[in-house]
């Protein structure tokens, strides 16, 4: 009964996540990690299908494996994401509002990576 329930969740994540490849501030990784998690709940079909997928699944991979990121996998992710929402909040947005939402989701993103995703173990 909850599989179907599982399978949207782990869709709409997955959506977020592919969004935030591309839009500063809405994490990507997280976004992944959780729709690997929601699939392997709801449908192991499409679990393997992300976890195999060429570009997104090697990050899953690399987590599912070693239960977490390395802190500098961490520390890089979240320098990338501020050097994009830095770019866009200070020389593309102009309106003073949007520019703290982006500011603002990208301090939940990097809360986020920083403190609830698990470091990997060696």
């Amino acid at each position: 009964m909850l599989k179907p329930l599982y399978i949207v969740l782990g869709s709409i994540s997955l959506v977020l996540g592919i969004i935030g490849i591309v839009l500063p501030g809405l994490p990507t990784t997280p976004f992944l990690l959780l729709s690997a998690y929601l699939y392997m709940k709801g449908s192991p079909a499409l679990h393997k299908k992300l976890v195999e997928n060429r570009y997104l699944g090697g990050r899953i991979r690399r987590y599912e494996k070693n239960k977490g990121l390395y802190r500098y996998e961490k520390t890089y992710s979240i320098v990338l994401m501020w050097i994009m929402v830095s770019i866009s909040a200070w020389l593309i947005i102009s309106n003073v509002n949007l520019r703290i939402v982006v500011l603002a989701a990208a301090c939940i993103g990097t809360a986020v990576v920083w403190f609830w995703v698990p470091n990997a173990r060696k």
